[in-house]
């Protein structure tokens, strides 16, 4: 009988509290692993445990800052003391931070690159030592389609995404004969809030959010595509079909990203230019 995907795997997510990351952790309960949720907010995390254990899941919450590499590398090593391994960890924590180049201070950037770059950077390095030693794991990096094909106007978020798709493809090949799989995901726009906690230099989330001519996907259907690429290891795990078609552009001739950036720019500028003028009457 062939061994059902996710039961009784050791996992850990981090930004499990809320969005994308909520929603991995109860699929991966609904599945039968036992999910270790963590977050900076460690009422959120050990909420959303509480919620699996309630469902018949088994879980725990933890505080995590994935920006204290100390502190993720203590967290593993408790998780493998208590369940004897390590099996995947899902590296799902990550901020937004939007405005153009021009105007983001360097303080916006450093923020960014520590939570969505250097915070996955702590999680799988620690992790593939880890999982190296035991010769078996999955390190599954949540990037963007951002990561891919750019992101105008989220200058600092995309360029910690390109991090983060550069760590996993590179990462991927060393640990290929050593039992170590790592997956970088990158979606578009999915409902998870993740705008709801943004920073906005020179616009608000609702002129961002204006300017995204795509329907969000469902933050309980994109986990489980994530998993489905995970149950399949594919290197990149890029949905849905829209996000595919970009990336495909983009691989085809990176100009086509550039257009379709410099469009998004162009939008935002006539619309700043608009409000910034006085009517004409």
């Amino acid at each position: 009988m062939a061994a059902i995907p996710f039961r009784n795997a050791v996992t850990v997510v981090t930004g499990g509290a809320s969005g994308l990351g909520k929603a991995l952790c109860e699929e991966l309960g609904r599945r039968g692993a036992f999910v270790v949720v963590t977050d900076v907010q460690e009422e959120g995390a050990r909420a959303v445990a509480e919620g699996i254990a309630a469902a018949g899941g088994r879980a725990s919450g933890a505080a995590l800052d994935v920006r204290d590499a100390v502190a993720f590398e203590r967290l593993l090593d408790e998780t493998i003391a208590a369940q004897g391994r390590l099996d995947y960890l899902f590296n799902n924590a990550g901020i937004a931070a939007a405005g153009e180049a021009q105007s983001l201070p360097l303080d916006v950037w450093r923020k960014v690159i520590d939570i969505n770059l250097w915070g996955v950077i702590h999680g799988a390095t620690a992790a593939y030592a880890r999982m190296v030693r035991q010769g078996s794991g999955h390190i599954v990096n949540v990037a963007s389609l951002a990561g891919i094909g750019g992101m105008a106007l989220g200058i600092p978020y995309a360029t910690s995404k390109f991090g983060v798709v550069g760590l996993s493809l590179t990462l991927r090949a060393e640990g290929a004969d050593l039992g170590v799989k790592v997956s970088a995901v990158c979606p578009a726009y999915i409902q998870t809030g993740i705008f709801d906690h943004g920073t906005y230099v020179g616009t608000s989330q609702k002129g961002v959010e204006s300017l995204i001519p795509f329907k969000y996907v469902d933050v309980d259907v994109a986990a489980r595509k994530v998993l489905r690429g995970v149950e399949r290891n594919r290197p990149m795990i890029v949905f849905p079909f829209y996000a595919r078609l970009l990336w495909w552009l983009t691989r085809l001739n990176p100009e086509n990203a550039v257009r379709v950036n410099r469009k998004t720019a162009q939008a935002f500028r006539r619309r700043s230019a608009r409000r910034e003028r006085p009517d004409q009457r």
